[in-house]
């Protein structure tokens, strides 16, 4: 498992929009993980994040959610609870294993 401080291994995954995003970013960067978007804790995860954006944009920090779910559910939730970060789709959990494996 990925520790505090260790540095991200890169990857590229796409987003709610079907866009190549690649990790690390440059700027400081949180990443979450959550296994269905759309549920009860998932979304109020989600939401929590969306509510401190702006906070977490003031010290150039970027967010991503990551999950195994689809890009078109991606979208959906994204759209459904107006989330305006980065909702990244790993429907293969390539890199959710290579990322919890490390430590």
């Amino acid at each position: 498992m990925l520790k505090e401080g260790q540095k991200l291994p890169s990857f590229k995954l796409n987003n709610q929009q079907g866009d190549a995003v690649k990790l690390p970013a440059k700027d400081m960067t949180i990443i979450y993980f959550y296994p269905k978007a759309d549920t009860p804790g998932c979304t109020k995860e989600s939401c929590e994040f969306q509510s401190n954006l702006k906070k977490f944009n003031k010290f150039e920090t970027t967010v991503f959610g990551i999950s195994k779910d689809s890009i078109q559910r991606q979208s959906k939730f994204a759209e459904k609870y107006k989330l305006k970060f980065n909702l990244l789709s790993d429907e293969s959990e390539k890199n959710l294993r290579k990322i919890w494996s490390l430590g």
